[in-house]
């Protein structure tokens, strides 16, 4: 009987070595596979460090791809069909000082935010208001130039229409998602959103709307005596605001494009720039 008791006992003593280095072993590879995991975490956040680079990107494709729309003086078309304009040269001018070339895609400019997460695009660069949207939404550059929101009207009635409460019956056409339909709501004007601003003073000099209202840098250059808007002019200013570029949230691009408004202004570049569109005096110094 003893003896039985014995072999009993040694058999559970056997069990329960085993059984404990079944669990030495559990423990083990438990302890690998955290190891493996840290490991891959830290290989997913490095290999994410290195591709969240948007410059590299860029470097790397060889192109800086700029969402813009038809935007005279800013950004419009030459009689071959090229992107040419005070920001288009500017984009260009920056593509080329950090060894790239640019590429402009002409975008919905309400969809201008979802373009740029989506990495179809990798800066807008098109006269882009500041507004509380655009900086929220995008990381900026510093701003360049100054502007504001102005109502286009036909000659004929502009005495009429000097100042924004005058223009309270008017219908206006506003560029959908832009600063001009954000003054059209403040200031409660009845308005139509279209493609452009180009399309807006289309939607004037047809008579298809009263107004438009667009940025006074535009204005400048395509109404009024020896433009294509003779017949237009523009009165009331509705705001006051500046123009920046629009990067990705976080995006190393930002830094580059400040450090080369920095050097471009020292070296005359932007000036030289600005003068070939008329707009030296918009210009933030």
């Amino acid at each position: 009987m003893k003896k039985m008791i014995a072999f009993v006992l040694a058999l559970l003593m056997v069990g329960a070595v085993m059984a404990a280095c079944g669990n030495n072993k559990a423990g083990n590879s438990s302890s690998s596979g955290s190891s493996s995991a840290d490991s891959n975490s830290g290989k997913t956040e490095a290999t994410g460090s290195a591709t969240g680079s948007d410059l590299d990107k860029v470097k790397a494709a060889g192109k800086l791809v700029v969402g813009i729309t038809d935007f005279e003086p800013m950004d419009y078309h030459d009689e071959k069909g090229k992107w040419i304009g005070f920001d288009a040269d500017m984009a260009s001018a920056f593509a080329a000082s950090i060894g790239v070339e640019a590429e402009f895609v002409e975008i919905d400019w309400d969809n201008k935010i979802l373009e740029l997460n989506g990495g179809t695009i990798d800066c807008v660069w098109n006269g882009m208001t500041l507004t509380d949207e655009v900086t929220s939404a995008m990381s900026c550059s510093d701003p360049y130039c100054n502007n504001a929101q102005v109502v286009v009207v036909k000659k004929d009635v502009a005495d009429q229409y000097a100042k924004a409460e005058d223009c309270k019956s008017l219908k206006f056409a506003v560029e959908s998602g832009s600063a001009g339909q954000e003054q059209a709501q403040a200031h409660g004007f009845t308005f139509t959103e279209v493609k452009d601003q180009a399309t807006a003073l289309m939607e004037v000099a047809s008579g298809t709307c009263d107004a438009a209202i667009i940025d006074s840098l535009m204005a400048g250059a395509m109404v009024g005596e020896g433009t294509g808007y003779a017949q237009l002019t523009y009165t009331a200013s509705l705001n006051s605001e500046e123009y920046g570029v629009g990067f990705r949230k976080n995006s190393d691009l930002t830094a580059k494009c400040n450090e080369f408004f920095t050097s471009a202004k020292a070296d005359g570049t932007i000036d030289n720039i600005a003068k070939t569109y008329g707009v030296q005096a918009a210009v933030i110094k």
